[in-house]
C-alpha cells in the first residue's frame, strides 16, 4: 500500500495512524475497521466480482465507501496491518453455525506480538468478534458484549466457540495452515459464486454500534442495543435505501427489483 492509501484508511475508519505495533494499537485499529466498514454482499448479489488484489480492495472500501465480506475486509486489515509492521498472515476456518462444517471459506487474520498469537477478524457479521481474541485454548475472553473460548477439535483443530444463554455454541474453526493467494481465490469463488453460499441467496449487511449491533437480512432489519431488540420490515425502496444509507453508511446503485428478489 501507498502511504496516502494508508492515510486514507485511518480517515475512513476515524482514527489517528497509530506509531507502534502493540496490542493496544492492534486493538483499536480493529475497533475501528470493524465499527466503520460494514459487512455487506451487495456486490455479490448482483453477480459482480469480488476482486482481492490491494488496490481493488482500498478502491470499494475505502474510497468508495463501500463494506464487504470476510474476503476483503480482513484482506484490507491484512494490507494495512502489514505495511505497518505487524507480524501478520491470513488464516482460513470452517463455519460450524449451521450443522455440518463448511469449506475453508471464512477468512480471517492472525497477528503475532511478543510471542503470543492473536485472531483479528473483522468479518463475520452478527457473531464478527469485537475486539481480538488471543489464540489459547480453554480461556474465556470476554469483550464489552460477547464471550468466547477456544477448544481443541480433534478434527478440525482450534474452534471457537461463543457464549449464547449460558451455553458455548460452535461458531468456527482454523487449521492454522498455510493459506496462499490461491487458497484464497478459490475460497472467494466459492463464496461469491456457489448456489451453496448464503452469499449468493440473501441480501446481508451488518454493522456495530456501542452497545449493540444493526444487521439486516434481505428485508428484515434489527437493531440491538444494551440487550434490547427492535425488528422491522422495509418493504419498499425509499425506506430500503434510506435504512442502508442510516444504520450501514451505504450508498448503493442497485435497482430494486434485484433485491426485492430476495423477500
Amino acid at each position: 500500500m501507498e502511504q496516502s492509501q494508508i492515510r486514507e484508511y485511518f480517515s475512513r475508519i476515524g482514527l489517528s495512524q497509530p506509531s507502534d505495533t502493540t496490542i493496544e494499537s492492534l486493538k483499536a485499529i480493529h475497533q475501528h475497521q470493524h465499527r466503520s466498514i460494514p459487512f455487506e454482499n451487495f456486490d455479490v448479489i448482483q453477480g459482480l466480482p469480488i476482486q482481492l488484489s490491494a488496490e481493488a480492495l482500498h478502491e470499494k472500501l475505502v474510497v468508495n465507501q463501500r463494506g464487504g465480506y470476510c474476503q476483503e475486509l480482513n484482506g484490507l486489515l491484512l494490507n494495512v496491518l502489514s505495511h505497518l509492521g505487524f507480524e501478520a498472515r491470513s488464516l482460513l476456518g470452517r463455519v460450524h453455525l449451521a450443522g455440518d462444517p463448511t469449506g475453508r471459506s471464512h477468512r480471517v487474520t492472525m497477528v503475532t506480538i511478543d510471542d503470543k498469537q492473536w485472531l483479528v477478524d473483522a468479518g463475520f457479521g452478527t457473531f464478527t468478534p469485537r475486539a481480538p481474541l488471543l489464540l489459547e485454548t480453554g480461556l474465556e475472553q470476554s469483550n464489552d458484549l460477547q464471550t468466547f473460548r477456544f477448544i481443541e477439535d480433534e478434527l478440525y483443530g482450534l474452534l471457537l466457540q461463543i457464549k449464547q444463554g449460558g451455553e458455548w455454541m460452535k461458531v468456527y474453526s482454523l487449521d492454522m495452515t498455510h493459506v496462499c493467494a490461491n487458497d484464497l481465490e478459490s475460497s472467494n469463488f466459492f463464496t461469491s459464486n456457489s448456489p451453496k453460499s448464503i452469499f449468493t441467496s440473501n441480501c446481508i449487511a451488518a454493522l456495530p454500534i456501542e452497545d449493540g449491533m444493526v444487521t439486516l437480512l434481505n428485508q428484515t432489519i434489527k437493531v440491538t442495543k444494551n440487550g434490547v431488540t427492535e425488528e422491522w420490515s422495509l418493504e419498499d425502496k425509499a425506506s430500503y435505501f434510506a435504512a442502508l444509507q442510516t444504520y450501514f453508511g451505504l450508498t448503493l446503485n442497485v435497482p430494486f427489483s434485484l433485491i426485492k428478489k430476495y423477500f
